[in-house]
């Protein structure tokens, strides 16, 4: 995507052209994963969008044809648009499982479903063209077999979820989903700005706050420690952004602005916070689980060991 140079000396300088980081970028490691919680995007949709298309080659022809026919047709035009939606939806599910560190497989295979419907629309324009005969029976099964190529399949397993208390990661699960919810929710109301600088200052919010979700979903003991960032601070964070937004569509007021990215600064050192402390209180959970070994190794060996005494 282009983006408008920027830099110290440019007219409009970026969040790069401050000398001198702030907190947030102090306390935050350099390699943070882009933001994900924006889900409109799904790799490969214009795969699906051949199917909206193909759809088209039975239902148009099917009003010049008999009445048995235009049924026919209108049902198999039917299945590849039903098909081409359950793709869609498929892939993004699977882009959702491929992303997260915790994640239960999808509960309905759509890509697998896709391929089915595919086969038998395929089937039933067979039918049209050559009755009932072995023609049918090769388009269903050659069309199914090219959806599974093109869409691939379905994830079929949980991941990340064995020997985990399935109640705990449940909770997590709809924690980290309210969560990416609403940074979404945030990042739509910035875009109504149309400000690039403004999108890409909560797009680096959403980054870190992500960097929290990824730690919670990998361990799910922490989500106590930090339900109040999945929920109250980012909901908060979202109503300040609505707000801003209005008001910066109205009056483009310099000083809401400045407060706003004030706002945005302070949220980002504090995730950056919890998220490093939760790092860290696992280092020292288990800082305290080896020394309390090497205090019982050290007393195991005192007592098998047999005193040896030396006589002068």
């Amino acid at each position: 995507m282009a983006r408008r140079f920027s830099g110290p000396y440019s007219p409009q300088p970026g969040p790069s052209a401050d000398p001198t980081p702030g907190a947030a970028q102090k306390a935050v490691p350099p390699a943070v994963a882009p933001p994900a919680a924006r889900s409109n995007h799904v790799p490969g949709r214009w795969r699906a969008s051949v199917l909206f298309v193909a759809a088209f080659a039975f239902l148009l022809p099917a009003f010049a044809g008999p009445p048995g026919a235009m049924f026919l047709g209108l049902i198999a035009g039917g299945g590849l648009i039903l098909s081409a939606w359950l793709s869609r939806e498929g892939m993004r599910a699977r882009a959702e499982w491929e992303r997260r560190t915790l994640a239960r497989r999808p509960a309905v295979p759509r890509l697998l479903l896709g391929a089915i419907v595919t086969g038998l629309s395929l089937g039933l324009g067979g039918v049209i063209a050559h009755g009932l005969s072995l023609y049918p029976v090769l388009y269903a099964l050659a069309g199914a077999a090219l959806h599974l190529g093109a869409f691939g399949i379905d994830p079929m397993t949980s991941k990340g979820m064995e020997g985990i208390d399935r109640f705990q990661t449940e909770r997590v699960a709809r924690a980290v989903s309210e969560a990416e919810r609403t940074l979404a929710q945030m990042q739509d109301a910035i875009a109504r700005t149309r400000d690039r600088r403004l999108q890409d200052r909560v797009a680096t919010f959403a980054a870190r706050a992500g960097a929290l979700f990824r730690q919670v979903e990998s361990h799910p003991g922490d989500l106590s420690a930090a339900r109040r960032y999945l929920s109250v601070y980012l909901q908060g964070a979202r109503d300040a952004t609505v707000k801003f937004a209005e008001l910066w569509a109205n009056s483009r007021d310099a000083r809401a602005r400045s407060d706003y990215e004030a706002l945005l600064d302070d949220l980002e050192t504090t995730f950056a916070a919890r998220t490093q402390s939760l790092l860290e209180g696992g280092r020292s959970d288990l800082d305290v689980e080896i020394a309390v070994l090497s205090d019982r190794l050290k007393y195991e060996t005192r007592a098998t060991t047999p005193e040896i005494t030396t006589t002068k």
